[in-house]
């Protein structure tokens, strides 16, 4: 009767142990292979001729074999949005997913379809850099990086423009390429602090002649539809944008919630100190609600994850990092302070789905290059499919539409 029962008995917790152990993920260690900025970003600039590097190693879940990834595009319900486009070799993905955003609000604010110039706003996010530069006698973070909320700063002193207006785009060039610009700007602007050059004219007129070497000279007018606007009156007028009716959530435990503050990161060079700050779970329903009531957002945060793997383009939280009933503002934050969180990218929302195991699942659009190793011609091209647990656990920041947390507003509004 005793052997009988150890029998049974070993075979029940044999089969727990199976069951938990097909529930952990796994992880794999593989050679990183040439993708879409390799085999088309960087073969169509002039950084062509960068130098040969010994192979890189990744560390990535293994997704072989895993049930529910929402990876079908049609089985998203989704917001309007113009199709996916690349950055190039630049870091503004800040600019390109907030530009994308406007654009979806205009087709929802206004019914039209009208393609923003990220090159625009990314020029005079650089002449503002250089005067903020001086006034803060150098002490500033450099770097191409931004913030979503950098676009309202920005379009309430420069307004918009359509892409037909400016491209960014000079000689020929078909892709966005920063490096040499930065570099150049970065030089310069060092040379201004160590030989304590505080001239502010001086300073951005001469940040304006690299850029107009690069980029172009911005138009100060530009004909729209047989009329000619300045890109103040083509932001109000036209595009019916107030940058005022958005605002910037976040969600960490340094800050008292339902109270603003500054998120501190190096690509909030300028220390912003408007955010929203709430509670996890009202982040979470903040964003869901949005996105179900079709308004999109311009999400920020952490990519670099092993989690997140640009093969099939799904974002998870593996139960390796950690199992999904663990994730809460403590697993957040924690990450957040000790840096294994980061600041490193920018996508659009543009859509939904809910996952057969109940998960909510998030359509992104992104201008970044590792969404685009599947190729030009696959359906998901430009695109990230992200799980629930992985938005709440590391995408930091989002820019909305204030109708969109209204409810959330008027608790800030009580206190």
């Amino acid at each position: 009767m005793k052997s009988t029962l150890r029998i049974i008995l070993g075979i029940f917790w044999a089969f727990t142990f199976f069951l938990r152990a097909s529930g952990q993920d796994k992880g794999k260690f593989q050679p990183v292979q040439p993708g879409y900025y390799q085999n088309v970003i960087m073969r169509g600039v002039e950084e062509q001729q960068s130098v040969k590097s010994e192979p890189q190693f990744r560390f990535k879940v293994d997704l072989s074999g895993k049930t529910h990834l929402m990876t079908n595009l049609d089985a998203y319900t989704k917001i309007w949005h113009f199709k996916p486009i690349s950055q190039g070799n630049t870091g503004t993905c800040w600019c390109f997913a907030t530009t994308s955003f406007y654009e979806s609000e205009i087709k929802r604010l206004s019914g039209q379809e009208i393609d923003l110039s990220e090159a625009y706003l990314v020029y005079w996010e650089y002449v503002e850099r250089a005067i903020y530069f001086v006034e803060k006698r150098g002490e500033m973070f450099l770097g191409e990086g931004s913030e979503t909320n950098a676009l309202t700063r920005l379009m309430r002193k420069y307004g918009l423009a359509p892409a037909s207006a400016y491209s960014g785009l000079i000689s020929g060039k078909k892709i966005h390429s920063h490096s040499k610009m930065f570099s150049e700007i970065e030089a310069f602007l060092k040379h201004v602090k160590a030989s304590h050059i505080w001239d502010t004219a001086f300073v951005v007129q001469t940040v304006k002649q690299i850029l107009n070497y690069h980029m172009g000279e911005p138009p100060s007018r530009f004909e729209w539809k047989g009329k000619a606007y300045s890109p103040i009156q083509f932001m109000k007028e036209i595009a019916r944008i107030n940058p005022d009716d958005y605002v910037d959530l976040m969600s960490l435990m340094n800050i008292p919630y339902y109270t603003r503050g500054e998120y501190n990161v190096p690509d909030n060079w300028w220390h912003d100190k408007s955010y929203y700050n709430i509670p996890l779970d009202v982040f979470m329903e903040s964003l869901k609600n949005a996105v179900r009531s079709g308004y999109s957002i311009s999400l920020g945060g952490d990519v670099s994850e092993a989690g997140l793997e640009t093969e099939s383009q799904v974002a998870i939280v593996p139960t390796f990092d950690i199992p999904s009933a663990y994730i809460d503002e403590n697993a957040r934050f924690f990450r957040f302070s000790n840096g294994s969180t980061t600041d490193d990218h920018a996508m659009h929302v543009v859509g939904y789905a809910s996952g057969p195991d109940g998960a909510f699942w998030f359509l992104l659009k992104d201008s970044g290059s590792g969404s685009r190793n599947c190729g030009e011609h696959c359906p998901q091209f430009g695109y990230y499919f992200m799980q629930e647990d992985y938005v709440k656990l590391k995408m930091m920041t989002a820019t909305v539409h204030k109708d969109a947390v209204k409810d959330v507003l008027k608790k800030f509004n009580k206190l």
